[in-house]
């Protein structure tokens, strides 16, 4: 649902659009496949690259198409709408390192990353420390020129099958980002089995004396916290894309099985319930667009945007959960069964409630910034 997104060329977009539902249509078989056993579609993956749509926001001298947050959304709002493996993870590599990265860091990884092969994965999380980084386990000691990582990550999407994986671990300066190759002795990745985002190869990370040179350092020791935030604001509308095109999937599937499914002498849309449940499923899901789109307009123009992300997303996550709760009064018993693709995106849904923010975390943020400043926010 682009309302406002300020494209860099919208024609560029409406054939991304058209892509993105062939490359769907194509790799029918294989996603299907994946989602049951919880594996990354590598040949959709790997044409999403080829066809330029994982590197819309690198420059062309890395490979990419140069776009900005729009292009982002549209983007990834589109690949969660055909149910196409995410790229979430690898276009927030991209960012980390056009950001934070230096020159010989941009040139070995982006383009790879760009055109998908390259897999990166985020390892952030920990048993104990999700939305608090200052709790983080996770250890990493200078040793002459190199560094040693040691400690645990769980819930790391890509994580079985990344090439390589930011991990924020405790150094003596603080804590600090690095660029570490999974191929390394003293890592492992263990595969586990989500609920949702199933075609992300979901897996524990274990690092056990991973011994990385200086250049590995995203950024500079101690200073990861900045390298976070810098990614994490923009993400955030990310987050907020995935849900919207999840709802549009499951509301768009469930009407157009509405409109045909006869019920006496009505079809199940020609009832006034059915209808207003639709008008407000639709009415939070544009609302969350309107919000979205503002947000990554913000991004384009290099201003503020984090208050603004993080109200996306959280109307992002309230529109895509009031859909998906109710698309099950549009289509009945037939979505009650794992061949249909209701189950599973509601499943995805409350997975991306959760990720990169929870509900809770986007509440909290927003109300703190309104509390430090009402008047800025237009309240009195």
């Amino acid at each position: 649902m682009n309302i406002n997104l300020e494209l860099k060329d919208p024609e560029w977009g409406k054939r991304a659009v058209a892509t993105l539902r062939t490359i769907a249509a194509d790799y029918k078989d294989e996603i299907d496949d994946c989602l049951k056993t919880g594996n990354l579609p590598l040949k959709s993956f790997r044409e999403l690259g080829k066809q330029g749509l994982i590197g819309v926001v690198t420059p062309p001298e890395f490979g990419g198409y140069g776009g900005s947050a729009p292009e982002y959304c549209l983007v990834t709002e589109t690949i969660a709408r055909y149910g196409l493996p995410s790229t979430q993870a690898q276009v927030q590599g991209q960012i980390w390192l056009l950001i934070w990265g230096t020159p010989e860091q941009k040139a070995h990884y982006l383009p790879g990353m760009s055109d998908g092969s390259i897999i990166f994965s985020e390892a952030i999380s920990e048993p104990g420390a999700g939305s608090s980084l200052k709790t983080l386990q996770t250890t990493a000691r200078r040793a002459g020129d190199d560094w040693v990582i040691s400690g645990k990550k769980i819930h790391i999407n890509g994580g079985a099958c990344s090439d390589v994986t930011v991990v924020f671990a405790m150094a003596e300066q603080g804590m600090t980002a690095f660029l570490v190759d999974t191929k390394l002795p003293g890592f492992r990745a263990v595969v586990t089995d989500p609920l949702g985002y199933r075609l992300a190869l979901t897996a524990d990370l274990y690092f056990d004396e991973v011994r990385v040179p200086n250049s590995a350092v995203l950024g500079t020791p101690g200073q990861a916290m900045a390298t976070f935030l810098t990614t994490f604001n923009v993400s955030r509308l990310g987050n907020a894309s995935e849900l919207i095109g999840l709802a549009r999937r499951a509301l768009s599937d469930a009407i157009r099985y509405a409109k045909e499914r006869v019920v006496g002498d009505s079809k199940v849309t020609d009832f006034q319930g059915i209808q207003w449940t639709i008008a407000d499923c639709y009415s939070q899901l544009y609302g969350a667009c309107v919000v979205r789109d503002h947000a990554a307009n913000l991004v384009k123009r290099g201003q503020g945007h984090a208050l603004e992300s993080s109200i996306a997303k959280k109307l992002a996550i309230d529109a895509a959960e009031k859909c998906l709760n109710e698309v099950f009064a549009l289509v009945g018993g037939h979505g009650l069964y794992w061949d249909q693709p209701y189950g599973q995106i509601l499943l995805d849904v409350k997975t991306l409630r959760v990720a990169g923010g929870s509900l809770e975390i986007m509440r909290n943020f927003i109300a703190r910034q309104i509390l430090k400043d009402e008047q800025q926010r237009g309240l009195l």
